[in-house]
């Protein structure tokens, strides 16, 4: 369940008309697995945490297309996919605090805050 947790409200907006190949709600019998299709012309991705280098290859591919990636990861750059990112020249963006992520609605206490740093990754 570590993955479970969604984009705060007040950075969701921003990408508000942005597609989401990874929602929170993904199961994989109500969508369409986010790294088997294409990806849209702006794409905003919170991948899972816990395995986020399939979707870093993914949205390094989908840029190469000319689409707009945005990713929202923990930072942490001793990982092969943070130098994969850097070897894409990604412009990447560091939160100053730790981002309180918001649980699934059938879960208690929401607005966790990350154990973590978060940064976002522009493609």
């Amino acid at each position: 369940m570590k993955d479970k947790y969604s984009t705060p409200k007040w950075l969701l907006d921003t990408f508000d008309d942005w597609f989401d190949p990874c929602p929170i709600d993904y199961t994989p019998e109500t969508h369409e697995n986010g790294l088997e299709i294409d990806w849209k012309d702006k794409t905003y991705v919170n991948p899972p945490y816990s395995k986020p280098m399939p979707w870093v290859l993914k949205a390094i591919e989908e840029s190469k297309k000319g689409k707009r990636v945005v990713m929202l990861l923990k930072v942490d750059t001793s990982t092969k996919w943070y130098a994969k990112l850097v070897e894409a020249n990604a412009q990447i963006f560091w939160y100053s605090r730790r981002i309180k992520f918001e649980k699934p609605e059938w879960e208690y206490n929401k607005g966790t805050p990350a154990t973590f740093p978060s940064m976002l990754v522009i493609l």
